[in-house]
């Protein structure tokens, strides 16, 4: 397909990598029955030409967003191309978020589409509708819904949309420790910038592999955030590489599936999981060239017990909602570090060719090697702003231009960057964000709550857990187990603490302030 070279839409560049066999398969995948489903490179470009008309028959505003809230499937990346395609901006929703949760992101995000499972059809769409969304589809993990129904009649061609490199993509949002979330904004160039980069960077080929045709991706990760959806989509897409997707994370479908792939990317609570199979070892793995960790810290009793149990040393990397990737530990020799080649265990490597990363004082003042402080960035990658929030894009970044990722850590002698702590209160769970001021927020909601604090603490299979410690309002009794019950209602289950205790009082500074330093320290060994 023939696209005009000044089109710096997305979709077009994804679509130039597809291979010139367009029967060749690029996605296989089981039904939920269990049957196999085999998908060619011409069934992506056919499909999600007929859902990018969908869309455009709608006549949408420019710049519309489309909310998506549905189960993983190749469908759902076939939507997310589509939306490209036709020059929306794709609004991914986590499906276990509940109608608090909904109301506030459709409210926010105003979408001129929402799409979600079939079964959560009539409270979405009445959340939707209220807030002035016009069309609702469904679209199930079964090739099922609304969606497809209307797309069938659609053409299999479509034109991409001309785009302007910074011009809106997506939406994540990503909440702040005031529990308020944000839409941060990425464009078709941060989006595609990145997915080059490390395109090159982690040696993506196009030759070899288990059957000639180069490299084979697991990908077995949620696609509601950037992780599964951006980094590992993007880079099979992009090196035109087949994809064996898993609908969810199965140990023993990772270990089946690896004598037919190359790259595995996971969250540190995979690879904890895939160690307590048997049968891994060095010969289930012997045909794997990459492992990726990331979104959350990943503890060096895994990563030496990784390469001790399969001969691969895992591959560690850093990145946010708002910037994509930042750094990465190197896959080869990394000429501007003086050929380092080594993978680094608690670290995160180096900042990716393009990035620029500093450590910087509470003042903003540059601090020399070694010294811990506060990390910021700059790159093509780095975000666009915050959706409807001028103010606050402005607080977060420096008077020159360097975004404040909240992160604190440092640069070693040999620049590899470790991320030592969060300034802000964030919670990384299983690869899931949990902001604590947001889960407090619906604790004091509680009739005989006085206070409450969540806090993280090391978890050998999460990487972190939220524990909370509630005060009792005079004369009330409150129970630990119920008030989990209680916010398991309202809130995602990834958010829910796994510990509640009852106390009399929080430790606190002579400002007032709860010191959750002294909590941490307290709660610290509850489960490691």
């Amino acid at each position: 397909m023939k696209q005009p070279s000044n089109n710096a839409n997305l979709f077009c560049a994804l679509r130039a990598a597809f291979p010139p066999d367009l029967d060749q398969t690029a996605v296989e995948t089981t039904s939920p029955q269990g049957e196999p489903l085999l998908y060619t490179w011409r069934d992506l470009d056919h499909a999600s030409a007929r859902i990018a008309n969908l869309l455009a028959s709608l006549k949408l505003p420019a710049g519309s967003r489309v909310a998506v809230q549905v189960e993983k499937s190749v469908e759902a990346m076939l939507l997310y191309l589509a939306t490209l395609r036709a020059g929306y901006v794709f609004l991914p929703l986590n499906t276990a978020y509940q109608s608090g949760e909904m109301e506030y992101f459709v409210g926010n995000a105003e979408p001129a589409v929402v799409v979600c499972t079939p079964g959560n059809f009539g409270w979405v769409s009445k959340i939707a509708f209220k807030a002035g969304t016009q069309h609702v589809f469904t679209l199930g993990d079964d090739r099922t819904g609304s969606l497809l129904d209307r797309a069938a009649h659609q053409a299999d061609d479509h034109q991409p949309v001309d785009k302007a490199g910074d011009d809106l993509a997506a939406i994540l949002y990503t909440s702040g420790t005031t529990g308020r979330s944000k839409g941060a904004m990425l464009t078709h160039g941060n989006l595609l910038s990145n997915a080059v980069t490390l395109k090159d960077y982690w040696g993506w080929t196009a030759t070899g592999g288990p059957d000639g045709r180069g490299d084979v991706l697991i990908h077995e990760l949620p696609i509601f955030h950037v992780h599964g959806l951006f980094v590992a989509i993007h880079a099979a897409l992009l090196n035109g590489s087949k994809m064996i997707w898993l609908a969810k994370f199965d140990p023993k479908a990772v270990l089946a599936a690896m004598p037919r792939a190359t790259v595995f990317m996971g969250v540190p609570t995979l690879y904890v999981r895939l160690l307590a199979e048997p049968g891994l070892n060095k010969d289930a793995t012997k045909n794997m060239r990459l492992f990726i960790a990331g979104s959350a810290p990943l503890l060096i009793e895994t990563f030496n017990a990784w390469r001790e149990r399969t001969g691969h040393t895992i591959l560690e990397r850093y990145g946010m909602s708002e910037t994509i990737m930042l750094t990465s530990n190197p896959y080869g020799a990394d000429a501007r570090y003086g050929g380092q080649s080594e993978r680094r265990g608690g670290t995160v490597g180096f900042p990716l060719p393009g990035v620029g990363l500093r450590v910087v004082d509470d003042a903003g003042k540059a601090l020399p090697v070694g010294e811990i402080g506060n990390i910021q960035v700059q790159g093509p990658s780095v975000f666009k702003g915050y959706w409807r929030m001028p103010e606050k894009t402005k607080e977060e970044f420096s008077a020159d231009g360097w975004f404040k990722t909240g992160d604190v850590g440092k640069v070693d002698e040999r620049g590899y960057v470790s991320i030592v702590g969060r300034s802000k209160d964030l919670i990384i769970s299983g690869g899931y964000n949990v902001y604590p001021a947001e889960i407090e927020s619906a604790i004091n909601d509680m009739p005989d709550v006085a206070e409450s604090a969540v806090v993280g603490v090391p978890h050998p299979d999460f990487g972190e857990v939220g524990v909370a410690v509630v005060i009792a309002k005079p004369g009330a009794k409150l129970d630990g187990e119920t008030i989990l019950a209680q916010l398991k209602s309202q809130l995602a289950n990834f958010k829910i603490p796994k510990r509640c205790f009852v106390a009399t009082e929080l430790p606190r500074n002579t400002m007032g302030k709860v010191q959750k330093n002294l909590l941490r320290e307290q709660h610290k060994g509850l489960f490691v």
